[in-house]
Parts: C-alpha cells; sequence; structure tokens
C-alpha cells in the first residue's frame, strides 16, 4: 500500500485549534463542517458578484432574468412578481430597465389583449448565460476535486442536513 499524503491544511484547522481551548466543548467536526460551508458560500458569492460585475448585471436584474429564463423564457409579469415575490409595481420598474437594456421585451397576449407576456431577447439570454456560466464553472471546479461517488454523497448529505434545516429551528435546551 502506497503512503498517503497528507491532507492540506485550510484557515479552518488554525480556527478551530483557536476555538478549542476557549470552548471545550466544541466538537472539532461540526465546528470544521459549518465554518467551511459557511466560507464556501461566501467564496461562491463573491464569484457570483464579480460575474454580475463582468457582465455590467446589477442583481436585481440578474435575479429577474433568472427566473424569466426558468420559465422558459416567457412569462406574464405577475408570474415574475411571484417568483421574485415582489409586489407587481416593482416587477414593472425592473421590467422597463431591463426592456431598455435589451434583454427583455413585452408582447401582447395572444389569449388576453389586456395582458402582456415578458421573453428574454437573445442578448437578455446570452448575459444570463454568460454570468452563470462563471457561477457553474467554478462550482464545476471546486467539487471536481471529489469523484463522481464522493459528490453525490456530499449531495445526500447535505440533502438530510436541509431537510432538518427546513424544519425550523429547535428550542436549545438551555432556553426551557
Amino acid at each position: 500500500m502506497e503512503p498517503t499524503e497528507p491532507t492540506p491544511r485550510d484557515w479552518t484547522d488554525e480556527h478551530v485549534e483557536r476555538w478549542q481551548p476557549v470552548l471545550p466543548g466544541l466538537d472539532p467536526v461540526v465546528e470544521g463542517a459549518v465554518t467551511r460551508m459557511k466560507k464556501l458560500s461566501v467564496h461562491l458569492r463573491r464569484v457570483r458578484e464579480q460575474s454580475l460585475v463582468d457582465f455590467e448585471l446589477e442583481r436585481h436584474e440578474f435575479d429577474t432574468l433568472h427566473k424569466l429564463a426558468g420559465r422558459g423564457g416567457r412569462a406574464a409579469p405577475s408570474e415574475l412578481a411571484q417568483d421574485l415575490d415582489l409586489a407587481p409595481a416593482s416587477v414593472t420598474g425592473r421590467l422597463d430597465a431591463l426592456e431598455k437594456r435589451g434583454f427583455v421585451r413585452r408582447t401582447p397576449s395572444t389569449t388576453d389583449r389586456r395582458r402582456v407576456v415578458v421573453e428574454l431577447t437573445t442578448s437578455g439570454r446570452e448575459t444570463w448565460l454568460g454570468a452563470m456560466d462563471v457561477l457553474g464553472h467554478e462550482e464545476d471546479r471546486l467539487l471536481r476535486v471529489l469523484d463522481e461517488d464522493e459528490r453525490t454523497r456530499l449531495n445526500d448529505m447535505l440533502r438530510r442536513i436541509m431537510v432538518v434545516a427546513e424544519e425550523g429551528p429547535t428550542t436549545p435546551p438551555w432556553h426551557v
């Protein structure tokens, strides 16, 4: 059996070592995992924000294009308002700005003359995809350090954690 290289240390290893004497009951595995998830989330947020700068998009513009793309590139403004959890008037302002930039167009509904349909333009789709690709490439780069089985197991483990998180917090025993 060949000797394996030691796992490289990261910032979190030093963080955990620093806090263990201060908090003797600290579980280093839990602290390490949670701290790494937080730092990974911050890293991916920075990459996403830089991609928005690179593609000259504001966060709310990207969010709107993203929701529209998620509906196949066509949606009613009311559907976008619901997807974005915004008042219809707020969506109207966003759509006005995106239309001026050539990222969306409004066309009359074929089923109801009182309504319009919002469509992604080619430019809007290309801009959205470009911003998405930057983040997608970074996510892929990071997770490719794991083999396919490890990525699947990680995904399954994170799902189990999220199911508990989505149930909502419980009262800690010291608050009883």
